[in-house]
C-alpha cells in the first residue's frame, strides 16, 4: 500500500482475492505515462524480485482500457 500511495500517476490501486490461492491487482492511471511509470516502478520491481517465492506461476499482466466508472466524490 505505501508504494502504491507514493505513485502520483496511479489514481486507483486494488489488491484482489479471487479464491484461496488466486490473487490479482487492478490499478488505474491518469494516462499512459502513469501506467508505464507503475510498470517500471518499485511495486513491479518488488513483485518480480519475489515472484518465485510468492507465486506458483509467473505473473500475468494484462492492459485494459476502462470504458466507464462510477467513483466517489
Amino acid at each position: 500500500m505505501p508504494l502504491a500511495n507514493a505513485e502520483s500517476g496511479t489514481t486507483a490501486w486494488f489488491a484482489l482475492k479471487f479464491g484461496p490461492s488466486t490473487f490479482g491487482v487492478f490499478d488505474a492511471f491518469a494516462d499512459e505515462a502513469g501506467r508505464q511509470a507503475h510498470l517500471q516502478g518499485p511495486i513491479a520491481a518488488a513483485l518480480m524480485a519475489n515472484a518465485d517465492a510468492l507465486l506458483s506461476t509467473p505473473p500475468k499482466i494484462e492492459k485494459i482500457d476502462l470504458l466507464a466508472a462510477k467513483l466517489p466524490g
